[in-house]
């Protein structure tokens, strides 16, 4: 696998990423009802979509395939660990890699790191973050798409960092040197009681459209320049499990923490699946 998956990866840096998001952003909002209806039953059906989780269980319900697919859950099927101590998975998806953050690194995958500020456009935190947690998560097309609290913050500033929209799929993640430091991607940074933490949504190629609950879309439009945002005064409190954003198809969120935050890290590796909600690690 390993030659066909280095042909994926090489294959990427041809294609024209953005144009391509672009027509599939426009195709996946079409209203129509016969083509938005044929695009849930078919791509649905071949994700892997489990319908019965979903609030509304007929197609006719949503206004076009994005509405489907950031498509809220039925009442109660994503419980918070009843431990209020413990740090919450914030989607659903697998873990692509998880732990400690050495000398300012985060490991991608074997034999691939990145640097804690490249991934966070050289924002204040970065010192703090060192020797701190990590957890990186892969969204599927299959997988619930809203992004929730691990743990409760104020929301002090964030920064949208225009990029490359390279697939974020482990065959991708696993060729791509710096993907997650290279891609578009949108980053927020809390104050919470364990220091500060950092939740940045990765976009991807043909999956780029990412939203906040306080500022809704962020892109597209897909911007030149890095772009901050200092929400510090608008006193934005989200609790722990609370949404706080939504990838519009599929991709990857990162949660960083300090190293005083972290009590214990649950047992996780590379591609076991987690839940929003489900426990982590635990807080001190």
């Amino acid at each position: 696998m390993a030659p066909i998956e280095k042909l994926f990866a090489g294959l990427q840096y041809l294609l024209p990423h953005r144009l391509l998001s672009r027509l599939v952003h426009a195709f996946m909002r079409i209203r129509l009802a016969p083509v938005k209806n044929l695009q849930i039953a078919i791509v649905g059906g071949l994700a892997g979509v489990d319908w019965s989780e979903a609030r509304l269980q007929d197609a006719a319900d949503f206004a076009t395939f994005n509405d489907f697919f950031t498509r809220e859950l039925a009442d109660g099927l994503r419980p918070l660990d009843p431990d209020p101590q413990a740090l919450v998975s914030p989607s659903d998806g697998r873990i692509s890699q998880c732990g400690r953050i050495t000398t300012d690194r985060i490991i991608q995958a074997k034999g691939h790191h990145y640097g804690i500020r490249a991934l966070l456009a050289n924002d204040p935190a970065c010192a703090e973050f060192n020797n701190g947690f990590f957890h990186t998560i892969y969204l599927s097309p299959r997988d619930y798409h809203r992004v929730h609290m691990p743990v409760g913050g104020k929301l002090l500033r964030t920064i949208h960092v225009p990029g490359r929209l390279f697939s974020v799929s482990p065959a991708t993640v696993r060729h791509v040197p710096n993907l997650f430091a290279r891609n578009e991607r949108v980053i927020s940074v809390f104050e919470t009681t364990h220091g500060p933490m950092a939740l940045v949504l990765v976009g991807a190629m043909l999956v780029s459209s990412i939203e906040t609950v306080w500022a809704g879309v962020i892109t597209p439009p897909y911007g030149r320049k890095v772009t901050h945002g200092d929400w510090s005064r608008r006193d934005i409190v989200l609790q722990r499990g609370q949404e706080m954003g939504r990838f519009n198809m599929g991709s990857t969120v990162i949660v960083l923490l300090p190293p005083g935050a972290v009590s214990s890290l649950d047992d996780f590796g590379p591609d076991d699946v987690v839940l929003m909600g489900q426990k982590l690690g635990r807080l001190r």
